[in-house]
């Protein structure tokens, strides 16, 4: 049975540090890109960041540039999301998913998802 299982959210105050784990259990991890999204009171679910599941390469929505750091760890089979300096736009609920054929990272569907960790971010 598949199973992804998000953590590490919390609350932190603006400026400071979050970083989230994705434990994938019951598929292959290594044949799996991982997306990270996230969602906010009353707005849509948003891509966040994703890491590819062959050759490492990752992607970032604009907003989180420079400030989130995708990565993953075959041996532990887990997906991380560092993030940094963040701010209270950062806050809602975030998603990990697994996808084996992702092209376009932020919108195409995905396989499996985890059930999401909170963040909060205060001013």
């Amino acid at each position: 049975q598949p199973r992804l299982v998000e953590s590490g959210g919390g609350l932190v105050q603006s400026g400071g540090s979050l970083r989230l784990s994705c434990t994938i259990s019951g598929i292959t991890f290594d044949y799996y890109g991982i997306g990270w999204f996230r969602q906010a009171p009353g707005k849509e679910r948003e891509g966040v960041s994703y890491i590819h599941h062959t050759d490492g390469t990752t992607y970032y929505t604009d907003s989180v540039k420079g400030r989130f750091t995708v990565s993953r760890d075959s041996a532990k089979k887990t997906g991380y999301l560092q993030m940094n300096s963040l701010t209270p736009e950062d806050s809602g609920v975030y998603y990990c998913a697994a996808g084996a054929h992702v092209s376009s990272p932020f919108n195409d569907a995905y396989d499996y998802w985890g059930e999401g960790t909170q963040v909060t971010v205060s001013s």
